[in-house]
């Protein structure tokens, strides 16, 4: 994983443009120069695969429009190029069940919206550095 947030790439699923406006600007202040926003995990996969040159970290919502971020987690695991690429749960819908379904499934964080944003930078660095983050707030 990329040291440098400068060089990192992180693609933000998210249907609200609130949270995608206040997760891009704690990732530019972190340091994060190259963030990409989809509104629905509907051709996530395609966008991630034929847009961006790598991505490094994948912030997905759970409940987005047509396509709920499990089934999207499954569909970019199924793919090689994002088999080990960080897939964090962002979730308004924190609850131990919750949680423990994202871990079962394979997400490799949780992070409870609101965002903390007093605690996020450190989050993203620690999960950027191969770390397990799980949060319920």
């Amino acid at each position: 994983m990329a040291q440098n947030l400068g060089d990192v790439n992180v693609l933000i699923v998210e249907d609200s443009v609130r949270n995608y406006a206040l997760l891009a600007r704690l990732l530019s202040f972190m340091g994060v120069k190259q963030t990409e926003w989809r509104r629905s995990g509907w051709q996530v996969l395609e966008f991630a695969r034929d847009v961006l040159p790598q991505v490094d970290l994948i912030l997905l919502d759970i409940h987005l429009p047509e396509e709920d971020g499990y089934k999207v987690l499954a569909r970019l695991r199924e793919d090689g190029r994002f088999r080990d690429t960080r897939v964090v749960a962002v979730t308004a819908d924190v609850s131990d069940v919750n949680l423990s379904r994202a871990k079962a499934v394979g997400f490799d964080g949780f992070l409870a919206k609101p965002i903390n944003v007093d605690l996020f930078p450190d989050q993203i660095r620690r999960i950027l550095s191969g770390e397990l983050v799980w949060d319920l707030g």
